[in-house]
């Protein structure tokens, strides 16, 4: 789909899996916020192992029934829905990094929008 080639920004958020707002899970509240606002999609990633600004270091500890682990959840769209989005958004988190680049989308292929 043509509308979303072309030069886009892509912003990342780095938190741990276990923040939350509201009593919500942060990342899902995320999620359903960037819906709310027509993003054009979202991805959650979480890592094995992680250090932030505390320096205490997350790792996956198979007997530990927590787990406190980084997530980075990633979007990519124009720059204006992005800062919008952010704006709203940055209530929400207590402790985060926040980043955003240039990319540019080469192809974008989904069934749904094939002609």
């Amino acid at each position: 789909m043509k509308r979303y080639l072309g030069q886009r920004k892509k912003l990342s958020i780095y938190i741990d899996s276990d923040d939350r707002f509201e009593s919500k899970v942060l990342w899902q509240a995320i999620i359903q916020k960037a819906k709310e606002h027509s993003l054009a999609g979202a991805t959650v990633y979480k890592a094995i192992a992680g250090m932030g600004a505390h320096s205490e270091l997350h790792t996956f500890n198979v007997w530990s029934l927590s787990q406190k682990l980084p997530l980075v959840i990633e979007f990519i769209d124009k720059e204006e829905k992005i800062k919008e989005f952010l704006h709203q958004i940055e209530p929400m988190l207590q402790e985060a990094l926040v980043t955003l680049q240039d990319v540019e989308v080469l192809l974008y292929k989904h069934p749904k929008f094939e002609q």
